[in-house]
């Protein structure tokens, strides 16, 4: 389920189902254009991932929007507010908070956070519809998707 107003219609009437919250941490970055398309890329090739996972597990996990923050090796202050929106969410039935990245600067949060990181290195790609990257998309979340199920 997603963050729009059909999925959150649905999500209200089984609710006591959906205890999986995900969230995509997406960096943005002002640098120079190189580290912006970087960023850019990050997004499309994150987002292609997270709705992947949200559709494999539809009707257990709810999708939240990125969560963006400005690109930096200090992530504290980041760290304090994704611990608010998890606090929040566990007012809810979500039971397992998980965030998305491939950030490498969030590992070194990872125990930091009230959630579990799903970190990846990022994929190097010009094109995410090539057939090769797809291939690599689908395995990788096929991986994560199996990480997933060993919190349940």
């Amino acid at each position: 389920m997603q963050w729009n107003k059909q999925d959150l219609g649905q999500y209200f009437t089984a609710e006591e189902y959906i205890d999986t919250l995900l969230i995509p941490l997406i960096p943005v970055t002002f640098t120079n254009q190189k580290e912006m398309e970087k960023s850019a890329a990050q997004q499309e090739t994150g987002m292609i991932f997270v709705r992947e996972m949200e559709k494999h597990f539809k009707g257990r996990i709810f999708l939240l929007p990125a969560y963006h923050y400005l690109a930096s090796e200090n992530l504290g202050a980041e760290v304090s507010r994704l611990n608010e929106w998890a606090a929040k969410a566990s007012e809810r039935p979500f039971k397992h908070v998980f965030f998305f990245s491939f950030d490498p600067h969030w590992k070194k949060q990872e125990r930091n956070l009230n959630g579990n990181l799903l970190w990846l290195p990022a994929i190097q790609s010009e094109d995410t519809q090539s057939k090769e990257t797809q291939t690599i998309i689908k395995d990788q979340v096929s991986q994560l998707t199996d990480l997933i199920k060993t919190y349940w």
